[in-house]
């Protein structure tokens, strides 16, 4: 419903959702600090040359583009658990967030071996874009192997009789 309220049963009783962050995993609290760093990455120089200093914006490109991807996939995928209805969306979403993680990976990695404009040095902001999406990529699938069950107890219908 629109109104936040989940109805319980036939009574009629209506009862709040609400978010707990007891819900989220080890693997959930990875991607979130993953998904800081990268932030905290694209805030921070990247690159030092003799034309001065290049943070993550002068040198935009697909790399910066997949870095976003997965800090959103995993946001998604931490929001997604602590307003967790089923276990089918956080699940969906760590899938997504595997694959992002991994094009993120790959382009951090990029991003540090390629230096733009005759940038002689690294600065952090490739580090810490590198450990993030590390992290992402990590807190993913350990979301998606955890197979704790469910706090709903499942649905038994009555049997019905033999015609």
């Amino acid at each position: 419903m629109a109104t936040g309220a989940e109805h319980n049963g036939a009574g009629g009783q209506h009862r709040r959702l609400r978010m707990s962050p007891r819900r989220l995993r080890g693997g959930e609290l990875l991607a979130l600090a993953g998904a800081a760093c990268v932030i905290v990455s694209l805030l921070a120089p990247w690159y030092e040359g003799p034309a001065g200093t290049f943070d993550a914006w002068d040198t935009f490109g697909p790399g910066i583009v997949l870095l976003l991807a997965a800090t959103c996939a995993a946001l998604a995928l931490v929001a997604s658990t602590l307003a967790e209805r089923s276990v089918a969306v956080p699940v969906a979403l760590a899938v997504w967030c595997v694959l992002l993680g991994l094009l993120a990976l790959i382009a951090a990695i990029v991003r540090a071996l390629e230096r733009p404009d005759h940038a002689s040095a690294l600065a952090a902001g490739p580090w810490l874009a590198l450990a993030g999406a590390l992290a992402i990529l990590a807190g993913a699938s350990l979301a998606l192997r955890d197979e704790r069950t469910s706090r709903y107890q499942p649905a038994r219908p009555q049997r019905r009789p033999p015609p």
